[in-house]
């Protein structure tokens, strides 16, 4: 049994609070309900109740994957006729999130306040996203909620994915290089020094190699050592100052677009494919197209293709065929914006964006593969050079020392 607090209306119109000890949400509303009461909001009373291990959160971030999960479900309950308020409810009682639970149950208190769904969801874009309200403003209008629903939790599936796409590909390099360094590091540090005390006990010149280990092992231990690490400390500080401002993240981003070894093009591939899903779903939602090109333009993830994409609705706002917008920008290929044309002249825009995007996602999974494979004899081959120069040059004198002890 739990604790469940209520407020609920009596018979003699008198609005009551307090708590009711039940199963379950509708075990409490059904045993209000034959008290005569009229049911105005019920909740599990959280005070005092220990936490699952399974709701500790760290940040508290609310995960893209729980959004996912929500959205299904308020499909899946709006589409069975069940109320809004009564959906949202449900669903944030039963939230594994306690801070996306609260997001849930503050929606719905807005809604039950007379808001509509859109208007909450839009004052919580820093969890949900401007992409989510304006679809379910759509959907609202057009009466089909449920399936804007559906096609949201699709669209936030696709976005996991291509993210875990992109880390994947840059994730194993940057570990293996850092995995590197670090040991590098740890070598220069403690097994140099002890090498080095043995030499020079035997005494004799060390060979070249040798000299330079020994050399960067004192500069590391050593006041110069100090310096190096504040001044890595300080480079990183000023570089996030400078990607915390637009100029910055806009260089950043133009700078990934170009980066050599096939890292630009998955870049820019993938800033296509999420431009092609983004638009494709806010069009088949009835969203306008112009709102639709700049709710497009800020969730492309990318200044360059944002700045773009907003030049483009200025044109179509002035007459434009959005097609003819966009290949004016000169970064969007010719592939996307034919499909782009014939959506425009058979009416079917949604449906040929969804398929640039599908081309485009495929796409992706084939530059990640691809990358890694060939990325990986090369990480190979320098991790081998940093750890195999270190250890040669340590036993290179070994090779002289009965010499030496002679």
């Amino acid at each position: 049994m739990e604790t469940y607090r209520y407020r609920a209306r009596g018979r003699d119109g008198e609005i009551l609070t307090d708590s009711i000890q039940a199963r379950d949400l509708d075990a409490a509303a059904g045993r209000l309900k034959d008290r005569g009461l009229l049911v105005i909001h019920v909740e599990r009373q959280s005070g005092g109740e220990r936490p699952r291990f399974r709701e500790i959160e760290f940040f508290g971030r609310v995960r893209t994957g729980d959004i996912v999960v929500f959205t299904r479900q308020l499909a899946t309950m709006v589409e069975a006729g069940i109320p809004l308020v009564r959906a949202l409810s449900v669903l944030g009682d039963q939230s594994e999130s306690p801070k996306f639970g609260e997001v849930i149950s503050s929606v719905r208190r807005d809604v039950e306040g007379g808001s509509s769904f859109s208007d909450a969801l839009r004052k919580r874009e820093d969890i949900f996203g401007r992409l989510y309200g304006e679809m379910v403003r759509a959907g609202e209008y057009g009466g089909s909620l449920d399936g804007v629903l559906l096609r949201i939790a699709t669209q936030l599936e696709r976005e996991q994915t291509l993210r875990r796409q992109v880390r994947a590909a840059v994730t194993y390099p940057v570990f293996v290089l850092v995995a590197s360094v670090v040991a590098a590091i740890f070598m220069l540090t403690f097994v140099v020094p002890v090498f080095e005390g043995m030499y020079a006990d035997l005494g004799g010149e060390l060979p070249l190699p040798t000299q330079v280990a020994v050399f960067l092992s004192d500069t590391l231990i050593g006041f110069a050592g100090l310096v190096l690490l504040g001044a890595c400390v300080a480079g990183a500080l000023w570089i996030r100052r400078r990607l915390a401002s637009e100029a910055g993240r806009a260089r950043l981003q133009a700078l990934l677009l170009r980066m050599p070894l096939g890292f630009g093009k998955l870049m820019r591939k993938v800033a296509l494919a999420r431009v092609s899903r983004t638009l494709g779903s806010l069009v088949a939602a009835g969203v306008p197209v112009l709102v639709a090109i700049e709710i497009t333009a800020s969730a492309s993830g990318n200044a360059v293709v944002e700045a773009a994409l907003l030049r483009s609705r200025e044109a179509v706002g002035r007459g434009a065929e959005i097609n003819a917008a966009l290949a004016a920008e000169g970064i969007f290929p010719n592939m996307m914006t034919r499909m782009v044309a014939v959506g425009e002249t058979t009416g079917n825009l949604d449906g040929m964006l969804s398929k640039v995007a599908d081309f485009y996602e495929a796409e992706v999974e084939s530059a990640v593969a691809s990358l890694t494979s060939m990325i990986e004899p090369v990480l190979i081959l320098l991790v081998g050079g940093i750890v195999g120069a270190t250890i040669v040059s340590m036993y290179l004198p070994m090779f002289r020392v009965f010499e030496l002890i002679n």
